[in-house]
């Protein structure tokens, strides 16, 4: 019995009809990947590559706003931390991973 369905199945195809069928699956995956990568990774890729300059180009007295809200000037910079004035005399360490923006660049002198 299972030898008759297998010979149905295949009535009708022809012998480059499943190799047709393949190449269109494969063109149709590869579609999908393109679209993902130009409308998902691509973008994603181009906003982590700006931010990551940005904290690079922190300098003292830039106005900058954290992750958690906080807006502060830097007050101080080292590799990992960034010292944020908040108001008078109050200051607080923030790892410069958690700077979301800069809200105000110090002119260059």
């Amino acid at each position: 019995m299972t030898g008759l369905a297998y010979a149905m199945g295949g009535m009708g195809q022809g012998g480059t009809g499943a190799g047709a069928n393949n190449m269109g699956s494969i063109l149709i995956m590869v579609a999908i990947f393109a679209i993902f990568y130009f409308l998902l990774i691509r973008p994603q890729q181009k906003k982590q590559k700006e931010l990551t300059q940005m904290i690079k180009n922190l300098n003292h007295g830039d106005m900058v706003v954290t992750m958690g809200g906080l807006h502060g000037k830097i007050t101080g910079l080292t590799d990992n931390l960034v010292t944020l004035e908040i108001t008078d005399k109050v200051r607080v360490k923030v790892s410069r991973s958690h700077i979301a923006g800069v809200t105000q660049k110090m002119p260059k002198e």
